[in-house]
C-alpha cells in the first residue's frame, strides 16, 4: 500500500493544496491543545523550503454544514503564524471567487488558510462540484490529515480525482507504523484495547485475533466480557445486547484475549466517589467498575514484558478522574519502559492519556487519528488514503 509522498513532486513554483487536521480543541475561542497543528509543521515547512505556495484546508468542530463564527479557521491561522517563519494569510471562503483570487495571488513561501470546509454542506457529502472547485486552487493535492482519512469528504478524497494526490509526512508516518504493525509485525505482538464499549470494537477484535499473540482488555468494555464469563458486575456499564458476541469472541480468542482479574469499583460515577479494589468475582451489587486493579496491572505487565510490537487503543478506566486513571497511567508507564518494542498509540483518549502522563516522547508513534486508526486496524480501506496516487 505504498503511496506517493511530497518527496515525489518537484514543488518549485507550484501551489500545494494541503488537507491538514486542524480540528483542535477550543475554549472561549482559544486553542487549548495545538498538537495537531504542530504535527503538520514538518510537511508545511518542507513544501515552503522546496519552492511551493501552501494552501491549507481543514474542518474544525461540527458546524452542521453552515457558517458558524465559533468554528472559524481564523483562530488556527493566527496560531500557525506564531509557529512558523512565513507569511500566513486567512481567507473567509472555501471555494469561489474570493478563495480563487487569494490562491492566485499567493507567492512561493507563503501560506493561505481557507475557511472551515464544513461550513459548506457539500463537504461531508463528498460533492463532486465542491471537490472540483477546491482543485482549482492548487496544482497538487497533499493529504496530511490522517485523522480525517476514514471520511470520504470533498476535501479528503473527492479533490484527489482532479489533481495529482500525494501523502504528507504525517500521513506517511501513520501508514508506515500502522501498516507495518499489521502486515509484518515484530513478535510477540500485543494489542491493548480499552474504552467504554465492546460494540465499537467488535470488528477490530475480530481482525486482530488473526494477527496478534495477545489482546489485553480494559475499560468499560472489560465489564461486558466479564459479564459474558458469568461474573456479576453490579451497576457497571454492561452492553447486554452484545453479550452473545462477547461470548463468541472469548471462544474464538481463547488464550489470546486476557481479561482483568481485579477492578477498582466505586459507589457512584464521580471523581470523589467511595472506591475499593475487588476481585472480578466480588463486585458489590450497588457498585460499578471504573478502572482495572493492581493485580490486573501486574498481570498485563507480565504479558507486555517481552513484547516487540504493541498497539494501544482506549483507556483502561475513567481516566478523567485521577483516582480511576491509575490503570491507564500504569499501562502508559509500562509501554514507555519497554526497551525493544515498537509502541503505537492509536489516537483518541489513549493519546490524550499518554500526553497527560508526559510520556508521548517515550512512544514510537502516537497516532493523530482515533477513528481512522481503529478502522485501519480493522482492515477497512480509508477513503482519504485510497484516493492518493500509488507509488511506482
Amino acid at each position: 500500500m505504498k503511496k506517493k509522498t511530497i518527496k515525489d513532486i518537484d514543488w518549485q513554483g507550484k501551489k500545494a493544496l494541503v488537507r491538514v487536521d486542524f480540528n483542535v480543541p477550543l475554549s472561549d475561542g482559544h486553542i487549548t491543545d495545538d498538537t495537531r497543528i504542530q504535527a503538520a509543521l514538518p510537511t508545511i515547512r518542507y513544501l515552503l523550503d522546496h519552492g511551493a505556495a501552501v494552501i491549507l484546508m481543514s474542518h474544525l468542530g461540527r458546524p452542521k454544514g453552515k457558517p458558524d463564527p465559533q468554528y472559524s479557521m481564523k483562530v488556527t491561522a493566527d496560531h500557525l503564524a506564531t509557529l512558523i517563519d512565513a507569511p500566513v494569510r486567512f481567507v473567509p471562503a472555501i471555494t469561489g471567487p474570493e478563495a480563487e483570487e487569494a490562491a492566485a495571488a499567493l507567492k512561493p513561501g507563503e501560506i493561505l488558510v481557507l475557511e472551515n470546509t464544513r461550513f459548506d454542506p457539500r463537504e461531508t457529502k463528498n460533492d463532486r462540484s465542491m471537490a472540483e472547485e477546491l482543485a482549482r486552487l492548487g496544482d497538487v493535492f497533499v493529504n496530511d490529515a490522517f485523522g480525517s482519512a476514514h471520511r470520504a469528504h470533498a476535501s479528503t478524497a473527492g479533490v484527489a480525482e482532479f489533481l495529482p494526490a500525494v501523502a504528507g509526512f504525517l500521513m506517511e508516518k501513520e501508514l508506515n507504523y500502522l501498516g507495518t504493525a499489521l502486515e509484518n509485525p515484530k513478535r510477540p505482538f500485543v494489542a491493548i484495547l480499552g474504552g467504554a464499549k465492546v460494540s465499537d470494537k467488535i470488528g477490530v477484535i475480530q481482525a486482530l485475533l488473526e494477527k496478534v499473540d495477545t489482546i489485553l482488555i480494559g475499560g468499560g468494555m472489560a465489564n461486558t466480557f466479564l459479564a459474558a464469563e458469568g461474573y456479576p458486575m453490579g451497576k457497571s456499564l454492561v452492553e447486554t445486547d452484545v453479550l452473545p458476541i462477547a461470548e463468541q469472541l472469548l471462544r474464538d480468542g481463547a488464550g489470546i484475549i486476557q481479561l482483568p482479574v481485579d477492578l477498582r469499583v466505586a459507589a457512584e460515577f464521580a471523581a470523589d466517589a467511595d472506591n475499593d479494589v475487588v476481585s472480578v468475582q466480588d463486585v458489590p451489587p450497588d457498585w460499578m467498575a471504573l478502572d482495572i486493579g493492581p493485580a490486573t496491572i501486574a498481570h498485563y505487565a507480565n504479558r507486555l514484558a517481552g513484547a516487540k510490537t504493541v498497539v494501544w487503543n482506549g483507556p483502561m478506566g475513567v481516566f478523567e478522574f485521577p483516582v480511576f486513571a491509575q490503570g491507564t497511567v500504569a499501562i502508559a508507564e509500562i509501554l514507555a519502559s519497554l526497551p525493544n518494542a515498537i509502541t503505537i498509540i492509536g489516537g483518541g483518549d489513549s493519546a490524550a492519556a499518554v500526553r497527560q502522563a508526559g510520556l508521548e516522547d517515550k512512544m514510537s508513534h502516537v497516532s493523530t487519528g482515533g477513528g481512522a486508526s481503529l478502522e485501519f486496524l480493522e482492515g477497512k480501506e480509508l477513503p482519504g488514503v485510497a484516493a492518493l496516487d500509488d507509488a511506482d
